[in-house]
């Protein structure tokens, strides 16, 4: 397999309220006044426009019944101001780092219209990041001495798609523990064996990379009593929710209530 294809199922892996809803969610434990909402959802990208699960207009009700004050999401901080201008003035994303994903482009953009949130950009990937790792893999797999390094990877990328099969697009599924812990195995050998070659780019680095963006934003929102949404591709999720759950300022809420909510 060429690594241009398995890193797009890296890069584009399927994750994957009302009043009653957030009464719902506070009743499950205590609740400090002022604490932020912080709910996590992951996303399939392309996949959004093919899935009759996990749909465009799917995503759009989970969003509405969020009602997030802030939606921090998978957005360069250079590249949003360029996407939110053409937005403005022509209806559409042109942008191409924010293009790519339709989640942006065919949901949070025109949201943003009819519910009252900020876009807080969040992705710390950069395009000499992303050219350093495809030579880099490219490299490796047509290296003999990095066969067996390769085969692993391989393998348990397989692995990890035979474990979610044809609950890729399921937006349930990809938001439970299971699919975290498939994910993160599935990933292990990419973080480990790679972790010396792809620069800023390998897998531990760029997740903590786009933590800090993630850590800074939650950081100068503190105790707004705010509703946070967390958009990201969902093969990131897990790494973001460790970090997450270890924070005592949130309330980090099961994204099974709003997706519940969406389909109704």
């Amino acid at each position: 397999m060429m690594a241009g294809k398995i890193i797009g199922k890296l890069l584009f892996l399927p994750a994957i309220a009302s009043a009653s809803i957030f009464a719902a969610a506070f009743a499950q434990e205590p609740v400090e006044e002022n604490k932020n909402t912080v709910v996590v959802f992951g996303m399939i990208h392309g996949g959004h426009t093919t899935s009759e699960h996990y749909s465009i207009d799917f995503l759009k009700r989970a969003i509405n019944a969020v009602d997030p004050d802030y939606v921090i999401t998978e957005i360069p901080p250079d590249r949003l101001a360029n996407a939110a201008r053409g937005f403005e003035r022509d209806g559409a994303v042109s942008e191409p780092r924010v293009a790519r994903f339709p989640e942006y482009v065919d949901a949070l953009f025109p949201l943003s219209r009819e519910l009252d949130f900020k876009i807080i950009p969040a992705a710390a990937w950069t395009e000499g990041m992303a050219a350093y790792r495809r030579d880099a893999l490219n490299a490796i797999e047509n290296a003999p001495a990095r066969a067996e390094d390769w085969k692993a990877y391989e393998a348990a990328i397989e692995k990890m798609e035979i474990a979610i099969g044809d609950r890729g697009d399921d937006p349930f599924f990809i938001h439970t523990e299971e699919y975290d812990r498939i994910t993160k195995l599935g990933l292990a050998p990419y973080a480990t064996l790679f972790a010396n070659d792809l620069g800023r780019g390998d897998w531990e680095r760029i997740n903590a990379a786009h933590y800090a963006l993630i850590d800074a934003a939650l950081n100068n929102h503190q105790y707004e009593g705010a509703r946070i949404l967390i958009t990201f591709g969902a093969g990131h999720k897990y790494w973001f929710l460790e970090k997450l759950r270890a924070r005592e300022d949130i309330n980090l809420i099961d994204p099974a209530l709003f997706l519940r909510d969406a389909t109704r």
